[in-house]
This record gives C-alpha cells, structure tokens and sequence, in this order.
C-alpha cells in the first residue's frame, strides 16, 4: 500500500550505520560516553542467545522485558474490560468513546516530551514513574461513578502510559550492542506483545472469578510489582547519565 510505497521511497536502511557503529566499537574509536552493554554474549550472538539474555540472564534486560510484558495489559484492560465496565455503569457508548479515547490521545500526546524528557533526566525513573501512575489510574477508575471522573482516571493512565511506553525501547536501545540491536528490540517486543495476549486471558479468568472490578485492581496491582521490579533489578541505561566505566 503507500506505506510500502513511502517506506521505498524515503526510508534509508540503517544497517550500513549500525555496522559502522559496531565496528568503531571494536576498534575502540569510540568517543563520549560509553554504554554499560552485557558483557556475557558473544559478538555475533544467535537468535537463542539474545533472546536468553534479554529474558532472564542479564537482570537489566529481563526487567525491561517483563514491565514491557505487563504494560500490555493495561491495553488489553482498556479495549476489552474497560467499556464493558463503564456500560454496565450506564455511560453511553458515546460517553464511552470519550473516555477511551481521552487514554489514547493522552498517551499519544504526551509522548512529545515524556521521550525528550527522559534525555535529560534518564530513561529508569520515566519508567518506573509511569508504570505506577499507570496503575494507579486504573485503581482510580473504581472510585468514581461519573464521567468527568472516569475521564480523569482515563488521563492520568494514559499519562503513565506516555511515560513507560517510549522510555522501555530506548533503555533497550542504549545498552544494546549495535552488533545485536535488532535482535534486542525484536525479543523486547516479542514479550511487550506477548502481553495482550496474556493479559488479555488472565484479565478474562480473574473477572469470571471475582468480577470486573477484580480485573482492575489485578492489572492495578500487576502495573505496581513490575515497576518496582524495574526499580530494584534495572538501572539507569542512558550512556551520559551512567556510563561504562
């Protein structure tokens, strides 16, 4: 389609770039601050050794995965349970639209600065930050019984969303190697998509035991573990602010 069309058209490949970069590495020409890379790989890794390292062998990288994992199923919350709970409350699906669509254009929007924010200040207290106002506005969404309320909590999950979403890629980004960068971001990405799924069915199993609200304070309390997980397994990624020594 015009995607292709345009992607043909003006989308430089930049494998040649992360060659280049690879290879200044390995010739230590290198200047500025350096990453903290996993030194337990090898230079030209296999699809299983990248994906064991950002799975559980490198701690840094297995955080990231696993709130990557969790954050979906505030999505999976939101499109599927979300309208579901706030129907039974008697919004119409009009008022319905609103309030999902206030998450979603707060989540887009605010990713203007949240990314450009986390140059500055680094990528983990984004991060964690974000996934723990994410879930407390979820939490918020049982509190309340109108919409200006649900419209609220709508935002302020969304804002968290805006803080966690952008900043999980670039700590992956920073600290892999240039050799392996990809194959990095494609496992991150296998776990972060994995969770619509997963979320999706558990998220189906707790509401059939406990009701919806149950799903709420599950995702809730999910969003809550995996952001300390970040804090107390990851670190600060972003070379200038922790470099390799």
């Amino acid at each position: 389609g015009l995607a292709g069309v345009l992607t043909l058209l003006w989308v430089k490949d930049t494998l040649p770039w992360a060659h280049a970069e690879g290879k200044k590495h390995a010739a230590g020409l290198m200047t500025g601050p350096k990453p903290r890379y996993p030194t337990n790989i090898s230079d030209q890794p296999g699809t299983w050794e990248v994906f064991t390292l950002m799975s559980w062998r490198d701690k840094r990288m297995a955080a990231i995965s696993q709130a990557g994992l969790v954050e979906k199923f505030v999505d999976a919350l939101i499109w599927v349970v979300y309208p579901v709970y706030l129907y039974e409350r008697g919004l119409s699906l009009a008022h319905i639209g609103w309030v999902v669509g206030v998450y979603g254009f707060v989540w887009g929007g605010s990713q203007f600065f949240t990314g450009k924010l986390s140059d500055h200040i680094g990528r983990q207290k984004p991060i964690v930050w974000g996934m723990w106002l994410c879930g407390l506005g979820v939490a918020l969404t049982l509190l309340g019984d109108n919409v200006a309320w649900w419209l609220l909590s709508a935002a302020v999950t969304g804002f968290g969303m805006a803080l966690l979403y952008p900043n999980l890629s670039a700590a992956v980004a920073d600290i892999a190697h240039p050799n392996w960068r990809g194959s990095a971001i494609g496992i991150y990405r296998f776990w972060r998509d994995l969770g619509y799924g997963i979320g999706a069915l558990l998220l189906g199993a707790v509401a059939a035991v406990g009701g919806i609200a149950a799903g709420f304070w599950f995702t809730a309390i999910a969003m809550l573990l995996s952001g300390a997980i970040v804090w107390f397994y990851g670190e600060e990624t972003h070379p200038r602010l922790n470099p390799a020594t």
